[in-house]
Parts: structure tokens; C-alpha cells; sequence
């Protein structure tokens, strides 16, 4: 019969004497943060003060809220920034396959098209826009003929001028969307026998999408607040210039101006939850688990409520 061995020795007996004594970890205080947090707070709490003393009539902001008018230039201030940014995407989606082609003509076109957008104030661009009249006081397209005064409306002045001007700073965002895709996938479809117009629409943008969408997003929500400045460049009466002739005629001008800094803020919070859900499904092939939307973030919240109060 054999009998197992004792491998135990000196070493692996523990030591005699009183247990060791419990280590007190005492969290380090950060004064720093509680004072720069009372800073704030007073200086957010003067703000307040300040704005409540002030010389404004402030429930004149609800009666007008939802005022005809205003509803109408918020209508406007949608219109004009979806179809400019339509306009932007797809001729930015062009001029940048125009950058990157190896044709020395369509990239130069490509890139003065973009120097000069980019280099000029979109106001001064809308300017121009409305009083093209003053230099060409007819339209003469081949198919179409009219007086540029009758053609060139605020709604179009403002149109051209806001989705040309994004059109330049989409396509660098294209671009950009585009080369951050790996050459090998070009090449792989190429191999396969795909033309290069196929490659781009079935390979190449899919992937590119998960960079194009968070900045177009954010041009989005940028083009809602340059769309007020169609207001006082070609008179288009969008939520602003709406806002604006309530005041003059009510009285409130400033409080005026808060009812539009309200809708600003609310158009911004919707189209931002929007973007939020669409960067969330391109993001599907890169991320290992997707975050959680708001949604159920408050269902996560609510169950761990609810198995606190259980316990």
C-alpha cells in the first residue's frame, strides 16, 4: 500500500502571532473640486439673479409660443435646412469622389469648388445670392427662361446659398469617410470583377458611413442655427425673422429672442437624439457591444430601483 507523501513544510505553515489588522483605505478629500463646484454655483446663481431682475416680461415667451407665426417660420427653418443638407450630402458625395479621381481636371474643380465655398462667409454668399438681379436680370437656361427677380425668391436664394457653401465641407467630410476605408477592400471587389461605380455604392460607403454620419449629424445641427442667417441676408422668414417681427410689433423684442433661442434649443435636442440612434446603427460592425440607448438606460435605472427597494 502506498501512502501519499506530505508535501507540506515549514514554508507553507502559517505564521504564528495575532491576525494581521484590517487595512482602513480613508479616501482622499479633494478640496479642490468642492470649491471650484461652490465657484460655479455662485457664479451660475448670480446669472439667475441677474436674469430675474432684469427688465423682461417673461410670460410673454408662452403666449407667443406657439403662435401661428412662429410655428410657420419654425416650418421654414426645417424646410430650408433639410433640402439644403440633401443638396450639401449629395454634391459633397460627387466632389469628393471628384477629389479623389485620378482625373487632374474634375480633382482641380473638385478642390476650387472647395477653396473658394470654404474660404468665403455663407452670409456674404447669400448676399450674393439674392441680389444676383443687379448683374443678370434674366434666367436663361435653354429650357428655361424667366426674370431673375421672379426665379431668385428668398426660398431659393436661401437654398443655393446655404446647400452649395455645405456642400463644400461635406465632401471633405466624405472624403475623409472614404479613404478611412482599406484600399484591400477596393481591391479585393475590383478582383472580383466589380466596376468602380459598383465598388463605391456596395463597398467602399457602407463602411464609410460609420465616420461620415457623427459629423454630418453635427452639420445637421449646425445648418438648423445658419439657417437664421437667411433671415436678414435674403429675408426668408424662417423662426428668426418670425420671431423678430413679433417683437417690433408687440413690443418685446428681447423676449422675443429668447422664444427663438427656446425653439433652437428644442429642434437641436430632437435631431440630436435622432443622430444619436443612427451613428448607434452604423456602429454596429466596429463596436463589440452597442451602447444602450436612453431608453434602456431608464429601464436599467428603474430594476436596479426596484431590486434595491425588494432587498
Amino acid at each position: 500500500m502506498t501512502v501519499p507523501l506530505d508535501k507540506t513544510g515549514p514554508e507553507d505553515t502559517p505564521p504564528s502571532g495575532p491576525p494581521a489588522e484590517t487595512i482602513k483605505a480613508v479616501p482622499v478629500r479633494h478640496y479642490g473640486r468642492w470649491l471650484a463646484a461652490v465657484i460655479v454655483l455662485g457664479l451660475l446663481a448670480l446669472l439667475v439673479n441677474a436674469f430675474a431682475g432684469a427688465d423682461v416680461h417673461y410670460p410673454a415667451i408662452p403666449d407667443f409660443f406657439f403662435d401661428g407665426t412662429i410655428l410657420e417660420g419654425l416650418g421654414k427653418t426645417v424646410l430650408i435646412s433639410v433640402l439644403a443638407m440633401l443638396i450639401g450630402l449629395v454634391l459633397g458625395v460627387v466632389l469628393a469622389v471628384m477629389r479623389l479621381s485620378k482625373n487632374p481636371v474634375t480633382s482641380s474643380v473638385a478642390w476650387l469648388y472647395v477653396w473658394f465655398f470654404r474660404g468665403t462667409p455663407v452670409y456674404v454668399q447669400l448676399l450674393i445670392w439674392f441680389n444676383l438681379a443687379l448683374i443678370f436680370p434674366y434666367i436663361n437656361l435653354g429650357f428655361y427662361r424667366d426674370e431673375m427677380t421672379d426665379f431668385m425668391t428668398p426660398f431659393m436664394a436661401a437654398l443655393l446659398g446655404l446647400g452649395l457653401n455645405e456642400a463644400a465641407y461635406m465632401s471633405e467630410i466624405v472624403r475623409a469617410g472614404i479613404q478611412s476605408v482599406d484600399e484591400g477592400q477596393t481591391e479585393a471587389s475590383h478582383a472580383l470583377g466589380m466596376t468602380h461605380g459598383k465598388t463605391l455604392r456596395r463597398i467602399v460607403l457602407p463602411q464609410a458611413m460609420r465616420v461620415i454620419v457623427p459629423p454630418t449629424g453635427n452639420e445637421f445641427l449646425n445648418m438648423l442655427k445658419t439657417s437664421s442667417l437667411a433671415a436678414s441676408a435674403a429675408q426668408y422668414g424662417e423662426l428668426l425673422l418670425a420671431t423678430q417681427n413679433i417683437g417690433r410689433a408687440s413690443g418685446a423684442v428681447v423676449e422675443m429672442l429668447f422664444l427663438a433661442v427656446i425653439w433652437y434649443l428644442v429642434l437641436t435636442s430632437v435631431f440630436s437624439v435622432g443622430q444619436y440612434y443612427l451613428e448607434r446603427r452604423y456602429a454596429r460592425g466596429s463596436l463589440r457591444s452597442l451602447p444602450p440607448t436612453p431608453w434602456q438606460r431608464i429601464k436599467t435605472n428603474l430594476a436596479g430601483f426596484s431590486n434595491r427597494g425588494g432587498v
